[in-house]
């Protein structure tokens, strides 16, 4: 049966079965240069990592295991743009990322503010994963062996990374940043001469040193360090972004002249902003976990990062309603799917294989929000008392997501959606089917979401000749935005009587 699944993690395990059938271990490996704040783009590497490692369980019993790394030895290049105090950061440019003080003042160093939030959102998904740090690493000796062998192969190195650069880099390029012994800053200096075990450099001041290369006195380049790094930890899979396929190029022929095998490569492709502009850590243009987190569940968040990999998707606010929505529905198919359907089903790749029962009652968050939007914003409380009544055995306690949903819909109306609305006079046509509408629902005994959608569309087409423009005028007049929820979905929920009043209400306002 598992031959037959096509969902792209397992694509992509299938792929690294081929390579590491006669292995002991399979190391998976996602990297993050922790120079501005994480972003979700991180997060996302290190979710979708796990989905094909999850996949490549499901093919083989060889075991695996999930590097999440650091480069926080890395220097500081330019203070972000999106934090506290940047100014009192400036005088530490070219520090490493751990000798940089944390702005925020919870803890050593900037590169360990970033690496602890890091950790915190990978905690939060209860992910399998081992951290490093390539501060520790370095200083620990961990690389040394390998950074003997780039000294000893330095010339190769050179003439694959030389032709890359421009006329004045090429100059003062080396594969080694020597830690200078009297700032403590990562120099990009020449290399006066490459020794058995050191090499020797002017610092600063102009002074002439001999420095070992081991002991975290040195690191590398990041593309030779990522290549180093492979053959190291022996990593047999790594994403990158589609800006870094040149660097991939690069890291794989270092990788290949230190004696190792470059790993599986998935380039996706770069999140957007709402303009289509890639996002950056250091601009902060983009959506972080913590926002994403405050107007909807984790699920949602993975359930978007699942979606096409390889295409670029804009991440934005105005995406978060749908990916609940439409996770919420895969949640709600899986019982009823047969095992094949199962493991296709995003819900299975998002909760390793385990997804939750779902007992939601038919309440999207989109109807949530317009729920929470007629009732001004106002607490949990009001909002369950209407769900309530359309469900009387459904509580907070018994359906715990829910609660969830009500709790996000709350915050995501009054922060994003309140200073938003545009409400909009109706026309005298639109007034007539409006008045017509109120006359249907109360005439009527049906109380059920499809009956009062058939009685939405009866109104529609008697008084429109293009029912879209009916449903337009329905979310524009009494809503105050462009769309919203199945009409017969949302009076279901908010009561014939409370639209009625909604319709009269606004109206009267005009």
């Amino acid at each position: 049966m598992l031959d037959s699944i096509k969902t792209w993690p397992f694509e992509e395990a299938r792929a690294l079965l081929k390579r590491v059938q006669n292995q002991s271990m399979v190391t998976f490996e996602t990297g993050y240069g922790p120079s501005g704040l994480p972003h979700i783009g991180t997060f996302g590497e290190v979710v979708r990592t796990t989905m094909v490692r999850h996949a490549f369980t499901q093919l083989s019993d060889i075991p695996t295991r999930l590097l999440c790394f650091s480069d926080d030895m890395d220097g500081l290049r330019k203070v972000p743009d999106n934090i506290p105090n940047g100014d009192a950061m400036a005088p530490f440019l070219n520090f490493p990322l751990t000798a940089v003080p944390d702005p925020f003042g919870k803890y050593p160093s900037f590169g360990e503010h970033n690496n602890a939030r890091l950790k915190a959102f990978i905690d939060a998904l209860g992910l399998d994963y081992t951290f490093m740090s390539s501060t520790e690493c370095y200083k620990a000796g961990m690389f040394d062996a390998q950074l003997l062998n780039v000294l000893r192969h330095h010339k190769d190195i050179l003439d694959v990374i030389l032709p890359t650069l421009g006329t004045e880099r090429r100059q003062t390029y080396s594969p080694f940043l020597p830690i200078s012994p009297s700032s403590g800053r990562v120099l990009q200096v020449p290399m006066e001469e490459y020794r058995e075990n050191t090499v020797v450099f002017r610092d600063e001041d102009g002074t002439l040193v001999e420095q070992a290369v081991t002991g975290g006195l040195c690191k590398l380049q990041w593309k030779v360090d990522w290549g180093m790094r492979w053959v190291a930890l022996g990593v047999d899979y790594e994403m990158s972004g589609k800006d870094l396929i040149d660097s991939v190029t690069l890291a794989n022929k270092v990788c290949r002249i230190l004696g190792g095998n470059p790993p599986q490569n998935l380039t996706y492709e770069h999140f957007l902003d709402e303009a289509g502009g890639k996002i950056s850590k250091s601009k902060g243009n983009g959506l972080s976990v913590e926002e994403w987190l405050r107007f909807a569940p984790m699920e949602s968040l993975s359930y978007y990062m699942y979606q096409t990999p390889r295409r670029a998707k804009r991440l934005f606010f105005d995406v978060i309603p749908k990916h609940v929505d439409d996770y919420l529905q895969h949640l709600g198919a899986y019982s009823g799917q047969s095992a094949e359907q199962q493991i296709s089903n995003p819900v299975w790749s998002i909760h390793s294989g385990k997804p939750p029962v779902s007992a939601m009652p038919p309440v999207t968050f989109s109807l949530l929000l317009n729920l929470v939007s007629v009732c001004q914003g106002q607490d949990k409380d009001l909002v369950w008392a209407f769900i309530q009544r359309a469900y009387p055995d459904v509580t907070p306690e018994t359906h715990p997501l829910l609660d969830q949903l009500v709790g996000h819909a709350v915050v995501y109306y009054c922060e994003k959606v309140v200073s938003q609305k545009q409400y909009r006079p109706a026309s005298e046509q639109e007034t007539k089917a409006f008045m017509a509408f109120i006359d249907a629902l109360r005439n009527s005994p049906e109380t059920d979401a499809f009956a009062l959608q058939t009685t939405a569309y009866a109104v529609g087409n008697e008084h429109f000749s293009v029912i879209k423009d009916w449903f337009d005028a329905f979310y524009q007049v009494l809503l105050g935005q462009s769309s919203g929820p199945r009409v017969g979905s949302f009076i279901a929920l908010y009561g014939k009587d409370e639209t009625c009043e909604l319709i009269q209400s606004r109206l009267a306002t005009e």
